[in-house]
C-alpha cells in the first residue's frame, strides 16, 4: 500500500499542506485521509490524534516533524532536500512543530467540515 498522509481535515494549514503535496507528487505516491475519517481509525485505531500530521508508511507510523520530513523526502526536487533537517534532534524539531500546531487555527483558520477532493483527485483519498 502507498504511504498515507493523515491530516486534520478541518485545519486550513493542513489542507494547504495536502494541496502542496499533491502539486509536488507527480508520481502520485502519497494517499490521503483526514484524521476524522474511518480510514484513519482503520490505520491508527481509535487513538487517532487530531493535533498532528501522521504518515503511515509500510505499516510504520510517523508523526509531527518526522512525518513532515519523510513526506518532503518523497516529493520532487528541491523539496526532497528538506529531509536533511532530520539531522536536527527530534525534540527540537517537534518543539517548533508543536508551537505552529498550537497556533494553526488562530493563524490559518478552521473549516466547518473536511475538504472534499475534486473528482480527478478522489482516487488519492481513502474513505
Amino acid at each position: 500500500m502507498n504511504p498515507v498522509v493523515l491530516f486534520d481535515g478541518v485545519c486550513n494549514l493542513c489542507n494547504g499542506a495536502v494541496r502542496f503535496i499533491l502539486a509536488r507528487d507527480p508520481a502520485a505516491r502519497f494517499r490521503f485521509a483526514s484524521l476524522q475519517s474511518e480510514a484513519a481509525r482503520r490505520l491508527l485505531g481509535n487513538d487517532a490524534p487530531a493535533e498532528t500530521i501522521v504518515l503511515w508508511e509500510a505499516g510504520k507510523i510517523w508523526s509531527k516533524s518526522t512525518a513532515v520530513l519523510r513526506i518532503a523526502r518523497g516529493l520532487r526536487f528541491p523539496w526532497s532536500l528538506c529531509y536533511a533537517f532530520v539531522a536536527v534532534p527530534r525534540p527540537l524539531r517537534d518543539l517548533v512543530y508543536d508551537w505552529v500546531a498550537r497556533h494553526r487555527y488562530a493563524w490559518f483558520g478552521k473549516r466547518e467540515s473536511c475538504m472534499v477532493p475534486t473528482p480527478e483527485l478522489r482516487a488519492r483519498f481513502l474513505e
